[in-house]
């Protein structure tokens, strides 16, 4: 296996989580104020490898978007994503672990 193939890990959870939220890119691009970029969002939803301060950046600007959707009795409920939540190339990642927020889609 070469190097290029060992980097891209395919869709990652993230894709699913935005796609539930209803979150587009240009969503987390706008409300960073980290200097996220549209590209930076493109992988990391198709599972290209990023570094943790990046995957943790993307996790930053996820967790904000949803908050500001989300009512004031939601908000306490709400359990953050972190970055072994959203990727599976993350140190920590468990293919068995269920999302808490599941209940605000059922």
């Amino acid at each position: 296996m070469n190097e290029e193939n060992e980097r891209n890990h395919g869709p990652q959870p993230i894709d699913a989580i935005m796609a539930r939220w209803g979150i587009s890119n240009h969503d987390l691009v706008d409300i960073s104020t980290e200097q996220l970029t549209h590209k930076q969002v493109q992988k990391a939803r198709q599972g290209r490898q990023l570094t943790l301060k990046l995957m943790q950046k993307v996790g930053r600007a996820l967790n904000v978007c949803i908050w500001n959707k989300l009512n004031a009795e939601q908000k306490e409920q709400y359990f953050e994503y972190i970055h072994k939540h959203l990727f599976t190339y993350a140190k920590g990642y468990d293919a068995q672990w269920k999302d808490p927020n599941d209940r605000y889609f059922s």
